[in-house]
């Protein structure tokens, strides 16, 4: 492994990856199936339960131990939250009670967060393969071998699997059958996880560049340079793309060409993945700051300091912002002003992200749980 992915590892940090899908109509029990599912923009729109009003009175519904960290970011469809675990596993919970319904074995850690489309599973694993999953029964429907760990979490879009692996590729695979379609490589490991939206795959990589490939044949479409290398993952919104860097840089570009429109600085490294909503852009930085940025001009519109560094991503519902961070909490704030809403200190870090469904919060955490909140 490279010295980064080793100091990575004894931070014990859990990156989290992004996949995308479609703008989603709200029902009764609308699904968050991928990581940046709602609007492609890691907001949940179709949230009515929790809001700036009621979220103070969140009380935990259950836990589920697994038996190491839980750093993937689950997904929830159709009554089941899929998370992965540093213990190897793929699992399946009872999304009202926590109760385990299968759980798949793979090679090594799973820091990937599952994509759940026509009753399939998708997620990597640091084994360096990506899995398809009958998301009823746990059975593998087939599994596709890179040349490195996949950190990135798979990216669903018109019947093709888009993923990154630390080879440097960027893959398309057959839905269905696992085939590959293309790859693209670029000149460094992809941790960060591809966002497909108009026919452009958005990626970045530790080259220290953005890419734009064509979503049906991989072909570059453009690039944008950044002082660092890109673990980040791109949020797409209104013909923008929003990334963080680790030049300490989060950058907004022209989703079309690639230029640059603003960029705005933080302490430290720009690990975690953005949010876009209500205008705003929400990201966190290893300062251990959660900063709500301007969407178009990129000036600070509040930060909030948690106890240590953030690289969970936010996830935006109903005027509430929530992100885990190191000190080990979990945050609740107002996306408006930045003030805590509310908090839960978990037995240790978190680093994967929360996602907000059908009154719900879910998330996981290094101390091995994945944890769901709700009101009574």
């Amino acid at each position: 492994m490279k010295p980064v992915r080793i100091l990575v590892l004894i931070l014990g940090t859990c990156f989290a990856s992004v996949a995308w899908g479609q703008q989603t109509t709200c029902t009764a029990h609308t699904p968050w199936a991928e990581f940046h599912r709602y609007s492609m923009q890691r907001s949940n729109p179709c949230e009515k339960v929790l809001n700036v009003n009621s979220v103070a009175k969140l009380e935990l519904k259950w836990s589920y131990a697994a038996i190491a960290e839980v750093c993937s970011s689950p997904a929830v469809v159709n009554g089941v939250v899929y998370v992965g675990s540093d213990d190897y596993n793929v699992y399946a919970l009872n999304a009202g009670t926590g109760a385990k319904l299968w759980s798949f074995p793979t090679g090594y850690y799973i820091y990937s967060s599952p994509a759940v489309v026509n009753g399939v599973v998708y997620v990597g694993s640091f084994d360096h393969n990506l899995y398809a999953l009958n998301a009823s029964t746990g059975a593998k429907l087939w599994s596709y071998t890179t040349g490195g760990v996949v950190y990135s979490a798979p990216a669903v879009a018109n019947g093709m699997v888009y993923v990154g692996s630390e080879d440097g590729k960027m893959y398309a695979l057959n839905a269905k059958t696992g085939a590959e379609l293309w790859s693209y490589t670029t000149g460094g490991s992809i941790d960060s996880s591809p966002a497909v939206v108009n026919g452009v795959a958005y990626v970045g990589s530790d080259d220290k560049n953005v890419y734009a490939l064509n979503a049906s044949t991989g072909a570059k479409l453009w690039s944008y340079s950044t002082g660092g290398e890109v673990y980040s993952s791109p949020a797409v919104a209104n013909g923008v793309v929003y990334i963080g860097s680790k030049d300490n840089k989060v950058y907004a570009l022209n989703a079309k060409t690639g230029a640059k429109l603003w960029k705005h600085a933080t302490a430290s490294w720009v690990y975690s993945s953005p949010a876009v909503a209500n205008g705003a852009v929400y990201v966190g930085s290893y300062d251990g700051n959660v900063y709500a940025l301007n969407a178009k001009t990129g000036s600070k519109l509040w930060s909030y300091a948690t106890g240590n560094l953030v690289e969970s991503s936010p996830a935006v519902a109903d005027g509430v912002v929530y992100v885990g961070s190191h000190d080990h909490n979990v945050y609740a704030l107002d996306a408006k002003t930045g003030a805590k809403l509310w908090s839960y200190a978990t037995g240790s870090y978190v680093d994967g992200s929360p996602i907000v469904a059908n009154g719900v919060v879910y998330f996981g955490s290094a101390d091995g749980n994945a944890y769901a909140f709700g009101l009574k």
